[in-house]
């Protein structure tokens, strides 16, 4: 059975025995940083900018994905959203509950099909749940499959360009695996604990751009963050 990391780090934090922090390492970029589990609970005051617009610009129902701690989901319900949190990690929707989110799916997002929304709502660099960029077709035409006519993807990503050295006539040396440069791989860590490793994907906005062309989709800027992050809003474009 795979080790539900972060679920049991939620529900540490839920249930007050927070004592420590997740540690996420990443062979791709050989760093290691640290998730503080009280900036997954935070509240709206406490949100950037860009989560903050994108909550503003829900509409009708809602799917969270990639809903963690439901910090979005129950700043929605509270404004009389019809929201639905759904996650793929049983300590994140159980935590969703404790927490007071009153509807949860406990399901990968590519498993999910059935109902449609107004608003697909993937924050925190959701586009990275579809793992690589030769995914994205795929992934962004089930997501679509999920849109009710008229329908809209909120999604935040960040260009991780700035993470590659730059030499002095500006250009940028970026590893030449072959792949995109935006495709990480993660492993999370939590008291002694290891999880699996997981494929994750940074997007710049041009190749997300494009990737929406290619699924039929329209694709606008909706405002970009302070340092390479963005967020765009996506919906099916009836002339494609």
């Amino acid at each position: 059975m795979t080790k539900d990391i972060l679920g049991q780090a939620l529900l540490d934090y839920q249930n007050e025995n927070y004592s420590e922090d997740i540690t996420t390492y990443s062979p791709t970029l050989d760093e290691e940083d640290v998730m503080p589990l009280p900036y997954l609970f935070r509240d709206y005051s406490q949100m950037p900018q860009l989560e903050k617009k994108a909550l503003r610009l829900c509409k009708g129902k809602v799917l969270d994905i990639g809903a963690g701690s439901g910090s979005h989901s129950l700043y929605l319900q509270e404004k009389k959203v019809d929201v639905t949190a759904l996650d793929n990690s049983s300590g994140a929707i159980e935590t969703c509950r404790l927490r007071g989110v009153e509807k949860t799916i406990l399901q990968p997002i590519l498993e999910y099909s059935g109902e449609t929304y107004d608003t697909l709502l993937l924050l925190m660099n959701g586009i990275g749940l579809a793992g690589r960029a030769a995914n994205l077709n795929t992934f962004l035409k089930h997501l679509t499959s999920l849109l009710k006519p008229n329908g809209q993807i909120l999604l935040d990503s960040s260009d991780i360009i700035y993470m590659f050295e730059e030499d002095e006539d500006g250009g940028v040396w970026v590893p030449n695996t072959g792949n995109y440069y935006g495709e990480v791989d993660f492993q999370m860590t939590y008291k002694e604990q290891k999880g699996k490793t997981f494929n994750w994907l940074y997007l710049d906005y041009k190749s997300l751009e494009n990737a929406a062309e290619l699924a039929g989709l329209s694709c606008e800027m909706v405002l970009e963050g302070e340092h390479y992050d963005y967020l765009a809003r996506l919906w099916k474009d009836s002339s494609k």
